[in-house]
């Protein structure tokens, strides 16, 4: 059965999805607003399964994307947690190096971060003990506005808000298929077909799909020149009587030729201490666990000719990455060079992640956030980390691309 004509319908309950319309209801607040999710609550998947750091900004390029949205996103975010009383903590962070070579790294980390007008401290390996009395360091850079917050927690505020302002959620909803009625032109109908059977029209529509951004895109007649490539981030945590080897956030000096940052330490606003992620290729786009396999998911992976050339690129770093995948030990001799005294008894298995990756034909990995799609359509393409701490700037200019499309 067709619902009557709705102004707006969001696909994706995870906290993208849900600040665009909390936002819209604030923005637009005369428009009809509905969220689609396929899952029976919000924030299932990316949402639900990170590290629930609030990230300064300081790894971003300057004028990008990621560097404008979480700059603001640090500031935003606590202020939005204190006010509808979600746990967080501006504890700040330490971003230590461990070997010479990572000096010069450092210290253009903390060049980059004083452009971007962020509290920076460059410590010794004095005040690293004192900071972190169990790490180990050459040095170290103090990132302030860096924090912790129950992203989780936050998304579902933000459902709440929205059904409070009269908006629409609808969960357990699986996008079959997208079609327009109109024959074409910015405004018109468009009709979301839903694995239960439901026919929902709207006059616009926002992807926020995540994990399957690029096959919802497909369905609404989008190619978005991509493909979502998952890759599991696996945590370890420290058992209870060990804890207290970590008071905050430690971080390594990334890797500049690797895309991802590396395992670090992150106790997080309950005190548990996590250890990761790695970055493994996983084998579903939703392979939370090692021995799921999802063969549509792992047959498109190994179709698309940018999996291969990021194979041949990084083969020596996924290597690495699969070997500390696969033995405990081996991830606790990387951990060790930012903590010495961690033995592989300290470490207890923790719940994983999966990173919604956007990579392009050539195998390049997309650096930033990406948005596609011309009205009645926007696709938000690509927004893995730090798209949570950025949720409600990316909900804005989500927004803002929604209302020019009304």
């Amino acid at each position: 059965m067709t619902r009557p004509l709705t102004d707006v319908t969001v696909i994706g309950a995870g906290i993208v999805g849900l600040a665009t319309a909390y936002t819209l209801t604030r923005t637009a607040p005369n428009a009809t607003i509905r969220v689609v999710e396929k899952e029976s609550g919000p924030a299932a998947h990316q949402t639900g399964h990170n590290s629930g750091v609030i990230h300064s900004g300081i790894y971003y390029r300057p004028g990008s994307l990621k560097a404008r949205y979480a700059l603001a996103g640090s500031a935003e975010t606590p202020e939005f947690c204190a006010r509808h009383r979600i746990p967080y903590a501006v504890t700040g962070k330490l971003i230590v190096a461990t070997a010479q070579a990572e000096l010069p790294r450092l210290h253009a980390l903390a060049v980059r971060g004083r452009e971007h007008g962020l509290s920076i401290r460059e410590l010794g390996p004095a005040q690293i003990s004192e900071a972190e009395p169990a790490v180990a360091g050459l040095a170290a850079v103090h990132v302030a506005s860096t924090g912790v917050c129950d992203f989780g927690a936050m998304a579902r505020a933000l459902a709440g808000l929205v059904e409070d302002a009269g908006g629409e959620i609808h969960y357990g909803r699986e996008v079959t298929a997208i079609s327009r009625e109109d024959g074409g032109g910015a405004k018109g109908r468009i009709t979301v077909r839903t694995a239960d059977g439901a026919h929902l029209a709207t006059r616009v529509l926002v992807n926020c799909a995540g994990l399957h951004s690029d096959r919802v895109a497909r369905l609404a007649g989008h190619e978005p020149g991509m493909r979502i490539i998952p890759f599991r981030g696996e945590f370890y945590e420290l058992a209870p009587a060990r804890r207290d080897l970590v008071r905050g956030l430690v971080y390594p000096v990334p890797d500049p030729d690797f895309p991802f940052l590396g395992v670090h330490l992150t106790r997080d606003v309950h005190g548990t201490v996590h250890l990761g992620p790695n970055a493994v290729p996983a084998l579903a786009r939703e392979g939370y666990r090692r021995r799921t396999v999802r063969l549509r998911d792992l047959a498109a992976t190994a179709a698309f000719p940018g999996t291969w050339r990021i194979v041949r690129r990084h083969w020596r770093q996924e290597a690495g990455e699969i070997r500390r995948s696969l033995s405990k030990r081996a991830f606790t001799e990387d951990a060790r060079r930012l903590l010495p005294g961690l033995r592989p008894a300290d470490l207890r298995p923790a719940p994983a992640g999966v990173r919604a990756q956007a990579v392009l034909p050539d195998g390049t990995l997309v650096d930033d956030f990406l948005f596609a799609g011309s009205p009645p359509f926007i696709h938000v393409l690509n927004a893995p980390s730090p798209a949570a701490t950025a949720a409600l700037p990316i909900g804005r200019e989500v927004a803002r691309r929604v209302v020019a499309a009304l």
